[in-house]
């Protein structure tokens, strides 16, 4: 473990040959879903045959990271190559934040180097990452600059934020889909607008499976369901959360045939909202699982992957390079009684239901904390020809994707781009088993972890936590006082770290 640590400041070296570019790149993001969430990482009572396939037919990683417990960070990690604790304003925004990814005039992110590197590209789902940059309130009503476009992405099709925040609608490269501009969209966070109902003061407007269990999800009534925040207006703009997935999935599918038709090679981030709240489930999914609404989301984001990856194929984009992850760890119950506690039948997110072959993947923690299930989520490379089939226990953060897949398309990367991305395209086609000497694991109150091997380092006020996973995988002894020199290690290695970038 020394001298690992000891060697842990030399600079990677390239473990493979150079290998051709894939005519398709897809990122396909979950939100919240768990390590073992579905059938491919040993929940049995969850079967997701589209996610069994992708990974029996490619890599499925056991030790893979998003670089935070929460959403907005880890977006902005993996686009930007950039841990996010390293900016202020990157925490959990509101739907009408400004947009906190620098634009192509600033610094390169990896859809501007994609872009660069012949790729047309493009952003469908779930956004999260704020736009515009005007000192005054967003106005929905007019194209809004900069976005996803000044930032790479070609071709967009968004929510602003997430699901259960306001403003309810899509956005096409800019600008509202389907807005009535007789009827224009006005939004606050401070502020109800007189006469629209809320879920505070008009409860029989509220969908079965919709309650709010505290103030914060009570405010504007959309679809039946109270929200984040206060809209008026655009009506015939307002999404339909039951047809959502359909309607990211269709659009996924109308860009990747269009570029097929342009003969062009793509790079698509899809970020799902699903399993995310506020879960509504179409109907021919409601229902379907065995583990109620949440397990009904998931066959749902099953489906659309299954779909996704039918459209590449019958689009000509069989050579694709296809990752599939989730941006933080699970939450069961996270602002509805959506009868999910209920209804998970003693299902642990984090923990297999079962014994076999999952049975030593018992992890502790979630979404929002440090613990090791709040990072360590699904992740999968599928790239037919080029990765190997199997399982890897290789050490893999989201924040690395950037410079992997710029070096594997032979972008030109400035100096100044990617501070903190590696390039482990070994690891992630399965050559390296190892993957990166360290990460970094944060949470929204502040607390940075440091992965080296199987030991994990973190402060927490004045105690210092130290845990060997290799043989405590729940976190549950420190060795803190029992391995000073090794927490001393750690420690000095982190805060270095934190000054001079973590490649």
């Amino acid at each position: 473990m020394l001298k690992h640590l000891f060697c842990l400041l030399i600079p990677a070296l390239p473990l493979i040959a150079a290998v051709e570019k894939p005519r398709a790149i897809v990122i396909f993001y979950t939100d919240d879903l768990g390590y073992h969430d579905t059938s491919t990482y040993g929940c049995d009572k969850l079967p997701c045959p589209n996610l069994d396939k992708l990974a029996n037919e490619g890599l499925r990683f056991t030790d893979a990271h998003s670089t935070h417990s929460v959403c907005t960070p880890s977006r902005y990690s993996l686009l930007t190559g950039e841990y996010a604790w390293r900016r202020p304003g990157t925490g959990i925004l509101p739907g009408d934040a400004k947009l906190i990814l620098p634009t192509q005039s600033e610094r390169a992110t990896l859809p501007t180097l994609m872009q660069q590197a012949g790729y047309r590209t493009a952003v469908i789902g779930k956004w999260h990452l704020g736009l515009g940059r005007s000192n005054e309130p967003t106005n929905w009503n007019c194209p809004i600059e900069p976005g996803p476009k000044e930032v790479g992405f070609e071709h967009s099709f968004i929510l602003a934020a997430t699901g259960d925040r306001v403003p309810c609608v899509y956005l096409q490269n800019g600008n509202v889909v389907g807005l009535d501009p007789k009827d224009p969209i006005y939004v606050s966070y401070k502020t109800p607008f007189p006469g629209e109902p809320l879920g505070r003061t008009h409860p029989q407007l509220i969908k079965p499976n919709a309650r709010s269990n505290g103030p914060q999800h009570n405010c504007a009534v959309i679809n039946g369901i109270p929200r984040i925040g206060y809209m008026q207006g655009g009506h015939a703009a307002r999404w339909v959360d039951e047809d959502m997935a359909d309607r990211l999935t269709e659009e996924a599918i109308r860009f990747i045939a269009d570029s097929a038709a342009l003969n062009k090679p793509i790079f698509l981030y899809f970020a799902t909202n699903d399993i995310h709240v506020p879960r509504a489930p179409h109907g021919r999914f409601s229902g379907k699982s065995s583990m109620g609404i949440r397990g009904d989301v998931t066959l749902q984001m099953d489906d659309s992957l299954g779909r996704l990856r039918a459209a590449l194929t019958e689009h000509g984009y069989s050579d694709c390079l296809f990752i599939f992850s989730s941006d933080n760890g699970p939450v069961i119950n996270d602002g509805y009684f959506d009868g999910s506690i209920r209804d998970c039948k003693g299902h642990n997110p984090v923990a297999p239901m079962s014994a076999g072959k999952w049975r030593d993947g018992k992890l502790t923690g979630g979404k929002y904390g440090i613990m090791e299930g709040s990072t360590r989520v699904p992740f999968i490379v599928n790239w037919p020809g080029h990765t190997r089939i199997g399982d890897s226990s290789a050490l893999i953060s989201q924040v690395d994707l950037a410079r992997s897949l710029a070096n594997l398309v032979g972008a030109e990367i400035p100096n100044d781009a990617l501070p903190d991305s590696r390039d482990q395209l070994p690891a992630l086609l399965g050559s390296d088993p190892v993957g990166a000497p360290h990460i970094i694991e944060s949470n929204n109150g502040g607390t940075l972890a440091l992965r080296c091997g199987n030991f994990k380092y973190y402060r927490v006020g004045n105690t210092d936590h130290l845990y060997d996973l290799s043989s405590d995988l729940q976190e549950q002894h420190n060795l803190a006082a029992q391995r000073p020199k090794i927490v001393n290690q750690m420690s000095t290695l982190l805060r270095q770290l934190q000054r001079r970038g973590s490649k």
